[in-house]
C-alpha cells in the first residue's frame, strides 16, 4: 500500500488537498480526528492528559476542553512539551493500527493527513511525504475568515510550528497553494500522476 504523509503549517489547505485526494481514489486518516479520539473521557489518554494539567481542562460533561487546553500549551513551550509526549506516541500507534486495517482491506492508497507528521516523528507510517506550503499572509487570511481568530494569535500558532522552509527539506513531494481551488487541484493531480503507483 502506498502511503502519502500529508503535512503542512496550520492553513496551508491540508483539508483540502485531503479531499482532492479522496477523489483520485486514496482513503484519508485525520491524524486530528484520530487525536480527538484519544481524548475520549476516561481512556488512559484522557487520564494522563487531566493528571498532566487538571481538572479545570474539562468541561461539565468531562470532556476535554481543546480551547482551554490549546490556551495552556501555546502559551509554554514545556506544556506543549508534556502534551506532545502523551498525545504523540498514542496517535502513531492509532494510526498504524488504521492503515494495517486498510492494507488488509486491500486498499492501494491511503493519506496520512497530519499537521505535526514531521515533529512527532511519523514519517514512518509514510512511503512519501507531500509538503504543502502556502504564503504566510494566506495563511493568516483563511485563518482569520475561518477560525475566528485573532492574528495575533494565529501568529503565535504559526510560529510555535516548524518553519516552512525547514519542512519542505522532508518533503517527496511539494505542493503550493499560493492560488485559487483549480490551481491546486492541479498540482496535487500532478503529483498524484506522476508518483503514485497506477
Amino acid at each position: 500500500m502506498f502511503v502519502i504523509g500529508l503535512t503542512g503549517g496550520i492553513g496551508t489547505g491540508k483539508t483540502q488537498v485531503s479531499g482532492i485526494l479522496s477523489d483520485l481514489g486514496a482513503t484519508v486518516i485525520n491524524a486530528d480526528l484520530v487525536g480527538h479520539e484519544a481524548y475520549l473521557p476516561n481512556t488512559e489518554t484522557w487520564k494522563e492528559v487531566v493528571n498532566a494539567f487538571g481538572k479545570g481542562i474539562l468541561t461539565e460533561s468531562n470532556e476535554i476542553d481543546r480551547r482551554a487546553l490549546g490556551g495552556i500549551v501555546f502559551s509554554d513551550p514545556e506544556h506543549l512539551k508534556t502534551l506532545n509526549a502523551i498525545m504523540h506516541p498514542r496517535i502513531f500507534d492509532m494510526i498504524r493500527e488504521r492503515l494495517d486495517i486498510l492494507k488488509e482491506d486491500g486498499v492501494k492508497t491511503a493519506v496520512v493527513e497530519a499537521a505535526l507528521l514531521i515533529e512527532a516523528n511519523w514519517t514512518a507510517l509514510a512511503t512519501e511525504v507531500w509538503v504543502l506550503t502556502s504564503p504566510s499572509n494566506d495563511v493568516v487570511q483563511r485563518l482569520l475568515t475561518r477560525n475566528n481568530m485573532t492574528e495575533e494569535t494565529i501568529r503565535a500558532r504559526i510560529d510555535s510550528q516548524l518553519p516552512q522552509d525547514e519542512r519542505v527539506t522532508y518533503g517527496d513531494a511539494i505542493i503550493e497553494n499560493d492560488g485559487d481551488l483549480s490551481k491546486l487541484t492541479l498540482a496535487v493531480e500532478d503529483a498524484w500522476h506522476q508518483r503514485v503507483p497506477a
